[in-house]
């Protein structure tokens, strides 16, 4: 579609910026760190500053956080982007922070992307952590157990953050439509279906629904309502260059997982050619593929786990360009093979009926009695040992009294069938199908 000209104005600062809250009681989201009883409040109220690694998805809040405590506890605040930065920028901000110490001024080193320091940069960086010239507060999409080293690592606290709700998101479109100088006006507005719309395509990423909803902003034609074909276009009209820590980078780590679950290895490979044309790390990828051989692929190739694991340490010695080709050979198998999410969805059941109904004891039979007093309290007493029996099986209730259930339901697919087969000649009771 063409638009006519816009009723929003293209020369103010992005909108995600101009709506970025800088205090706590504005930010929306994350309510397991900012809540009156939470770390970061408790942090901010007795003006305690110490190390932080921020871990989350993008768009949850981890830059933002970062500069409202800053701004709270009076800090200069130092930002650094670790892909665009070095050892040089690194040692202008610690020798700032060095002078600051001196006039008994706190400094904050804020790392976006933290996990792309190299180590020597790391290195270069725990000195000044350790002496408290600076205090560190980075930011990461991955698992920083992986990506930082452990010196640095063990100096900080990691607060993991979450996707952010529909009911989170609803609220950041309506702060926007209060306060940005902008769509605050009433030029411009938006339906309830629209709105839910927008939400279900941010995925949990308030930048995605920001950006996206600043350019349907900008189609708008002289009535001010952005449809939900404006907002179609605004979807599909985003530049796709591959950013490793933006929107494209998670969409495209989707279209990979999907196609190897959905076993075409072609799909998966020309999706796998993308990441690592675009610069994507390739131990990220490994590790998706480790994931994805439990939770798609299970018992019914038990092969795929140890395959998946094997190429995530081939690429780790290996590196590009010739991780590609390890990558290819995991990615082609594990797309080609038998798929099932039993497992997966087993062990979901069982921490749902766990949290739900609390922790139970151990039935005495089933109990460890490594000393005399446990032997004399009954520990393990009557255990039948299956080894004892014939086909080393006996059929004795292994749950809490009263919660038996059947968790595993294996397919008839792969070597599943198998498994389904024997536990139905073992479990007759709960295999019944």
């Amino acid at each position: 579609m063409t638009a006519t000209p816009s009723l929003f104005n293209q020369h103010l600062p992005p909108l995600a910026d101009r709506v970025r809250p800088v205090t706590l009681s504005d930010f929306v989201g994350q309510d397991h760190l900012i809540d009156s009883d939470k770390i970061l409040s408790k942090l901010l109220k007795h003006d305690q500053l110490f190390s932080l690694i921020f871990w989350g998805p993008p768009g949850t809040g981890k830059t933002t956080l970062a500069r409202i405590v800053a701004k709270q506890l009076k800090a200069d605040i130092h930002e650094l982007s670790a892909v665009s930065s070095g050892v040089k920028d690194l040692r202008k901000v610690i020798d700032k922070g060095r002078a600051n110490r001196d006039m008994g001024k706190p400094t904050i080193l804020f790392i976006d992307e933290i996990h792309r320091f190299s180590k020597s940069q790391q290195d270069a960086l725990l000195h000044a952590v350790e002496e408290g010239i600076v205090t560190l507060i980075g930011a990461t999409t991955e698992n920083p157990s992986f990506e930082v080293i452990s010196p640095l690592l063990s100096r900080c606290r990691v607060l993991t953050l979450k996707h952010l709700s529909a009911s989170h998101l609803e609220a950041v479109i309506d702060r926007v439509f209060q306060t940005d100088i902008q769509l605050s006006k009433g030029t411009i507005s938006i339906s309830e279906d629209v709105r839910s719309a927008l939400i279900q395509a941010s995925g949990g990423d308030a930048r995605k629904l920001l950006n996206t909803l600043e350019l349907a902003a900008s189609l708008v034609d002289q009535d001010g309502v952005i449809t939900l074909d404006i907002l179609t276009e605004a979807l599909q009209s985003k530049t796709q260059l591959y950013d490793k820590t933006g929107d494209y980078h998670y969409d495209t780590i989707s279209a990979f997982i999907k196609s190897v679950r959905g076993s075409d290895p072609d799909a998966a490979v020309y999706w796998l050619a993308v990441m690592l044309e675009g610069g994507e790390k390739p131990e990220f990828i490994a590790r998706r593929l480790i994931i994805l051989a439990s939770e798609d692929i299970g018992n019914a190739d038990p092969q795929g786990l140890t395959i998946a694991t094997s190429g995530f340490q081939a690429v780790h010695m290996i590196g590009m360009p010739e991780a590609a080709i390890i990558l290819s050979q995991v990615t082609t198998y594990l797309a080609s093979a038998p798929k099932s999410n039993a497992s997966y969805m087993a062990v979901n059941q069982a921490m749902s009926k766990v949290r739900q109904e609390g922790t139970p004891g151990v039935p005495l039979h089933l109990r460890n009695a490594p000393t005399g007093l446990m032997k004399a309290m009954d520990h393990g007493k009557d255990y039948d040992y299956p080894h004892n029996h014939p086909d080393h099986f006996v059929n004795v209730d292994y749950f809490p009294e009263g919660k038996q259930e059947t968790f595993y339901q294996p397919t008839t697919l792969g070597y599943e069938e198998f498994i389904r087969g024997r536990l139905k000649d073992l479990w007759p009771e709960r295999h019944t199908e």
